[in-house]
């Protein structure tokens, strides 16, 4: 039973170690959507009109910020948005890795380096995702990016 119980306790950690990468670009929409929804809360919207507020808001800072990332040419601005998105996902991160390394290490030091080591890759990960996510150059209609160079025809590839 115990090593059922190691094993199990392993792949909890490694699962919960994978939603934490997978969902890391996400943190800033949570944060936003959690901000309006707890501000509608407090407005009077009720419960329903709180969460739905908070999703459509947490929802659409995820969407503007993808088009706002794939539409903005300049580098300087890229790197800002993408920033935006990942500096929230560095600081959840951090404290994630606190709260899985508190379960097993008994020192302050190496909790906290690992912390640190844990918010720098997540914020890696989280920055490296935005830049995946989102499609810097518009495609044609024939699916060829605009800026690629059409390739040469040579009479091989002729018919005929």
């Amino acid at each position: 039973m115990l090593v059922i119980g190691l094993i199990l306790s392993i792949f909890g950690i490694g699962l919960f170690c994978w939603l934490i990468f997978a969902l890391a670009v996400y943190a800033l929409p949570f944060f936003v959507g959690l901000t309006a929804g707890m501000a509608a809360f407090h407005s009077g919207a009720g419960v329903l009109g709180a969460l739905l507020i908070g999703i459509v808001v947490g929802a659409l800072t995820l969407g503007v910020g993808q088009v706002a990332f794939a539409l903005v040419k300049p580098i300087p601005l890229r790197a800002a948005i993408a920033a935006a998105f990942a500096i929230p996902a560095a600081i959840a991160g951090y404290h994630a890795v606190l709260g899985l390394s508190q379960i097993g290490m008994p020192s302050l030091f190496w909790r906290e380096t690992f912390a640190w080591v844990g918010a720098i890759i997540i914020g890696c990960t989280a920055w490296a995702r935005m830049t995946v996510l989102a499609e810097p150059l518009p495609l044609r209609p024939d699916g060829a990016n605009a800026d690629e160079p059409q390739p040469v025809l040579t009479a091989a590839t002729r018919e005929g």
